[in-house]
């Protein structure tokens, strides 16, 4: 049971940022407490699978899934949206439409 879905571009823009980064694994998606809704989530890359983490790999490229990220992602789609302003990670969670947040996007 994979904790979140990747859209193609999203794998393909890790594929990208990981290739000038051979030390690097993959990425890691965590939860910090903050912002109206009590969550925001993060994205880093990493050197290394944490004990807890869950792991999830599409197409080569291997995301790791935080354990306290783990409920909180569960049915939540990882996007990578461009447009002329902004290029950026977006997280889709359809169960929780409505609360500010569920959109939340970042740059890594």
């Amino acid at each position: 049971q994979a904790s979140s879905i990747h859209t193609p571009s999203a794998v393909q823009k890790i594929k990208e940022l990981l290739k000038d980064k051979p030390d690097h694994v993959g990425v890691k998606v965590g939860v910090r407490t903050r912002g109206c809704n009590g969550l925001s989530y993060t994205l880093e890359y990493t050197k290394s699978k944490g004990d807890s983490d869950e792991e999830v790999v599409q197409d080569g490229v291997r995301v790791f899934i935080e354990k306290k990220a783990q409920l909180t992602l569960l049915g939540t789609e990882m996007d990578y949206v461009e447009d002329k302003l902004s290029s950026e990670f977006v997280f889709n969670n359809p169960n929780i439409k409505g609360t500010c947040g569920c959109g939340e996007s970042f740059n890594i």
